[in-house]
C-alpha cells in the first residue's frame, strides 16, 4: 500500500473547534470552483488528507450515500462532514458556507447580466477560467478514480456506467440502482471483519427531525400562500421544491428538464439566456445547480425589477438547499451502520465505482463545450454521441488548458493560483 493510502485511511485526528472547522468550511466554499468532482476532491484533500478529520472510509461510505440523494452531493457531503465534527450546528455551517460565496457571486453577476447584459471583460476573465476548471476536473477524476476503483469488478463498473450514460443516455437513477444490485449481489464478507454497531438512534427522532425540516422547508411557500397566492415568487418556490426532489445526478442531470421548463412552459428565459447562465454556475465557486438562482432571479426581475429579482434568487435558493439539510440530518446517523452491513457495503462501492464512470461522463461532456462553441447532439439508433464543430475550436482555451495541466498535474500548484494565473492569462487573450 503506498504511504499516500497509509495516510488517507489513517484514523481521524483530533476534532477541531468550531472556529477552526469554520476557517476550512470557507475556504472550501470559496475555492469549489469546477463541479462536483473538483469540489469532491477539493474537500478530500481539505478534510481527510491534509487534516484527518474523517478517515478514507467514511469520506467514501458519505459519499456513496449523498450519490444516492437528489441535490447536489457535493454540497450535502461537505454538510455531513460538518455534522459529524459538530452536529447540527456544524452540519448548516459547512453546508451555508459552501452555498453561499457562488450564490453572493451568482446574484451580482446576475445583477449585472439582467441590467447590461454580456459584458466583455467578464467574458474575458471566464475564458481563462473555464480552461482551468477543464484541468481541475480531470485531476478530480484522477483523484476519484484513486480511491474508488480498488478492483477489477469496480473498473468493469465504472467503465458500463461510462457507457451507459455518455453513449446510451441512460437515465442516471438507472445507473446507480444497477451497480448498487450488482455490488449488493457479488458483497463477501471479509474474515476478519467487525460486527457492525447498532444504531441507538430512536425511531421519533428521526421523525421529529425529518418533520421540522419539512416545515422549514414549507414555510416561506406557506406564507406566500397565505399572503401572496399569485404572485409570482408562489410559482418559483414550487417550481424549484419539485426540482429538489428529482435531481438525482446532481445539476446535468436536471439540465435538461429545467431548461425545457423555464425556456418552453413558464416563457422565463430564451435559450441562449439558459446557457449564459449555466455559463456563470461553471466558473464561480459553489454547486452547479446554482444555475436555479440565476433562473429564478431573471425571472423575477422581469415581473419587478432588481428588488423583485433578489427575492426570487432568495427563495430559488431556499427550496433549492433546504431539503439537502432535510436528507442529511435525517440519514447522517445511519451512514456508519450502513457502511458496517457488508452487502449493503458492496453496493455502495459499486455506487462509487459508477460515479466514476459519470463524472468521466461530465468531464467530457463539459469540456467539448469549452473548447468548442458548437457542439451537436446526434442520435444514431440507441447511441447519442455529441459531435463538435472542429471550425468552432477554440485554440485560446486549448493553450490555457495544456498550461494549467502543466501547473496543476505537473508543479502541484494550489487551484486557486492556478484559477488565478489563468484568468489573468485568459484575459489578455481574451480580446485575440
Amino acid at each position: 500500500m503506498a504511504a499516500v493510502d497509509l495516510i488517507a485511511d489513517a484514523s481521524p485526528s483530533a476534532k477541531p473547534s468550531l472556529a477552526q472547522a469554520l476557517r476550512v468550511w470557507l475556504r472550501i466554499g470559496l475555492l469549489s470552483f469546477g463541479g462536483p468532482a473538483a469540489q469532491i476532491a477539493l474537500m478530500h484533500r481539505e478534510i481527510v488528507e491534509a487534516r484527518r478529520w474523517l478517515s478514507e472510509k467514511q469520506y467514501l461510505n458519505a459519499l456513496s450515500f449523498c450519490m444516492l440523494l437528489p441535490g447536489p452531493e457535493a454540497m450535502q457531503l461537505a454538510t455531513y462532514a460538518g455534522w459529524r465534527l459538530h452536529g447540527t450546528l456544524g452540519g448548516l455551517v459547512a453546508g451555508l458556507l459552501f452555498v453561499l460565496p457562488g450564490a453572493v457571486v451568482i446574484l451580482v453577476l446576475a445583477s449585472v447580466y439582467a441590467v447590461y447584459g454580456q459584458v466583455p471583460l467578464a467574458a474575458a476573465l471566464f475564458v481563462g477560467v473555464k480552461a482551468a476548471v477543464v484541468i481541475i476536473v480531470v485531476e478530480a477524476l484522477l483523484r476519484v478514480a484513486r480511491r474508488a476503483l480498488r478492483s477489477a469488478a469496480h473498473w468493469a463498473t465504472a467503465a458500463l456506467a461510462f457507457v451507459g450514460i455518455f453513449f446510451l443516455a441512460l437515465p442516471f437513477p438507472l445507473i446507480i440502482a444497477a451497480a448498487a444490485a450488482f455490488g449488493f449481489v457479488h458483497a463477501r464478507a471479509d474474515a476478519d471483519e467487525t460486527p457492525a454497531e447498532a444504531v441507538v438512534i430512536a425511531p421519533v427522532r428521526t421523525l421529529a427531525t425529518a418533520l421540522l425540516w419539512l416545515a422549514v422547508w414549507a414555510a416561506p411557500l406557506l406564507l406566500l400562500l397565505a399572503f401572496a397566492p399569485d404572485s409570482l415568487l408562489l410559482e418559483i418556490g414550487i417550481f424549484f421544491s419539485k426540482l429538489a426532489v428529482v435531481t438525482f445526478g446532481g445539476a446535468y442531470a436536471v439540465l435538461a428538464y429545467l431548461g425545457q421548463a423555464a425556456v418552453e412552459h413558464y416563457g422565463w428565459l430564451a435559450p441562449g439566456e439558459m446557457m449564459d447562465g449555466l455559463g456563470l454556475a461553471e466558473t464561480t465557486p459553489g454547486p452547479l445547480i446554482l444555475v436555479n438562482e440565476f433562473v429564478g432571479f431573471l425571472a423575477a426581475y422581469r415581473d419587478g425589477g432588481i428588488g423583485f429579482g433578489v427575492l426570487g434568487a432568495v427563495i430559488t435558493l431556499w427550496t433549492t438547499f433546504t431539503p439537502c439539510f432535510l436528507w442529511i440530518f435525517v440519514g447522517a446517523p445511519y451512514i456508519e451502520w450502513i457502511g458496517a452491513q457488508y452487502r449493503l457495503r458492496g453496493a455502495l462501492g459499486a455506487i462509487t465505482a459508477a460515479v466514476v464512470g459519470v463524472i468521466l461522463n461530465l468531464s467530457l461532456w463539459f469540456a467539448l463545450h469549452v473548447f468548442f462553441a458548437d457542439v451537436s447532439r446526434v442520435e444514431a439508433g440507441p447511441l447519442v454521441l455529441w459531435v463538435p464543430d472542429p471550425a468552432t475550436l477554440d485554440w485560446r482555451v486549448v493553450v490555457l488548458s495544456l498550461a494549467c495541466a502543466w501547473l496543476l498535474l505537473r508543479r502541484h500548484w494550489d487551484i486557486f493560483r492556478v484559477l488565478a494565473v489563468s484568468a489573468l492569462a485568459g484575459l489578455g487573450l481574451g480580446f485575440v
